[in-house]
């Protein structure tokens, strides 16, 4: 054999054992991120090829599947009550994709799960008989809430205190994902994605705004456990009015007339003071307020519940002006709906914060449970004393002070109202906030609620947690002690 051509032999094996190589890694390490990609039609058609598996609430589906007549794309998804239960479900669309629990559990709604799967289908890939994933939403509270809000732009989140579960995930206004679930949507797309209202915002979750004066239990709770007051009923070291620590600033309160200077914890909250809290938390300075604040689940970047929620946030590197408006849920504090929810949860708990979630289980076809998500331990968030000395606070907001509007016949039920300023100059309308627990003694049933109004319509001068988010609340908590 010539020179020429073993050399040219030796190149040919060369690049015959590059493409072997190449072809190896492609089967090896690139086969599923290529089975995932949003470009491969493959994936699409496997996943519509059968009727999808169901979400489930309270035993019945709020999803479905029907028949097109798209081609390869055999079936697309429908939803029952799809607005009220959007902001749980996300949506399943042959266009755009998949969000929320349609987009975490799709592998298993669409059967291709390999928990799914039997040895045999495991080893030859074959698509099996979709499973179904079941929520802890209970429609009751679901319903209520989305009732209450009705064409307000809000949210609403409720919580079992005890488990962490999620009874209610409302977010108005919605849409219904059924609009959007095929290949020919797409004038229902542009128009959801383009609205100033943004029907698909998971606004319960995914949208942190001032939580106002309810972020007052949060800078409470680090008084109380931090030692600077001994108990709710001290009293505090509080001028009416304040001014601004290095600012001639002056913060005064809504009502002239409450009772503010030097007021107990507990008044303060009855009558949701600012200069007390502001003055309260620049006494304990913002390393032990952020510190109480991330107890709560402030500043959370990886809250799965299991759709991840946007991180609630306390702001850091601010002066002592800045630390007193933070003090009162201003400045640059953010809070969800859900984490506000959180706060009055972890009160109503004796302390203890239960990680919250949305999912009980995900079974198969013939209702096994392929993964169960069993109700998380719990976590230390403020002593039991500081507690019971909160939510006793609380109870006196609801009887006597600025949220009677949430109060349930026959239940304990406590809560804080807020009204957050935002805007260039703060003149935007404000947000109605209300967070809040209710106790039945006699079923030992619990819950609790934080809801958000951002637009009724209302003047701004109307605007206010008790006349707006406190009556969500309450037929929400309603529901829920049934």
């Amino acid at each position: 054999m010539n020179k020429t051509i073993r050399h040219t032999a030796v190149i040919c094996l060369l690049m015959v054992l590059a493409l072997m190589l190449r072809a190896t890694w492609v089967q090896a390490y690139e086969a599923k991120a290529l089975a995932d990609s949003p470009y491969n039609r493959r994936t699409a058609i496997a996943q519509y090829a059968q009727p999808q598996g169901d979400i489930i609430v309270a035993g019945s589906p709020v999803t479905g599947s029907r028949r097109t007549d798209s081609g390869d794309l055999a079936y697309a998804r429908t939803y029952t009550d799809g607005a009220l239960y959007a902001p749980v479900t996300g949506y399943s669309s042959q266009a755009y994709g998949s969000t929320q629990l349609e987009g975490i559990f799709a592998d298993v709604l669409d059967g291709t799960d390999s928990a799914l799967k039997n040895p045999v289908d495991a080893l030859t890939g074959k698509q099996t008989t979709p499973g179904d994933v079941l929520t802890t939403i209970d429609p009751a509270v679901q319903k209520a809430g989305y009732a209450a809000l009705g064409d307000k732009k809000g949210a609403a989140v409720a919580i079992d205190p005890k488990t962490g579960r999620i009874l209610a995930v409302v977010s108005t206004p919605s849409y219904d994902p059924t609009e959007i679930s095929g290949t020919t949507d797409g004038a229902a797309w542009k128009k959801l994605t383009t609205s100033t209202d943004q029907p698909m915002l998971n606004r319960a979750l995914r949208q942190p705004l001032p939580p106002g004066s309810t972020f007052k239990l949060v800078v409470a709770a680090a008084a109380l456990e931090n030692g600077l007051y001994s108990s709710v009923d001290e009293a505090t070291d509080s001028p009416d009015p304040y001014t601004l620590p290095n600012t001639r600033t002056v913060l005064e309160n809504e009502s002239a007339s409450a009772p503010c200077e030097n007021a107990t914890i507990r008044t303060a909250l009855r009558y949701s003071c600012n200069t007390v809290f502001a003055r309260m938390a620049v006494e304990l300075g913002q390393t032990k307020l952020r510190a109480m604040a991330e107890k709560f689940g402030f500043d959370n970047t990886t809250q799965d519940v299991p759709v991840r929620a946007a991180a609630s946030v306390y702001p850091t590197g601010m002066d002592e002006a800045q630390t007193a408006l933070s003090g009162i849920g201003q400045f640059d504090v953010t809070a969800t709906p859900l984490q506000m929810a959180m706060v009055s949860a972890a009160l109503a708990n004796d302390g203890l914060m239960a990680a919250p979630h949305m999912v009980s289980k995900v079974v198969d076809s013939s209702g096994g449970t392929v993964r169960s998500y069993e109700d998380s331990d719990t976590t230390r968030v403020v002593s039991s004393s500081t507690a019971e000395q909160l939510r006793s606070a609380m109870v006196t907001v609801v009887e006597e002070g600025t949220g009677t509007n949430a109060k349930v016949s026959g239940a304990e039920v406590g809560g804080k109202t807020g009204t957050a300023q935002h805007g260039v100059d703060n003149d935007g309308t404000p947000y109605a906030w209300f967070t809040s627990y209710a106790k039945d003694a006699s079923s030992g049933k619990e819950v609790a609620v934080a809801v958000v109004v951002e637009d009724s319509g209302a003047a701004r001068s109307e605007v206010s947690g008790n006349g707006l988010a406190a009556p969500v609340a309450q037929k929400m908590m309603a529901a829920a002690l049934g």
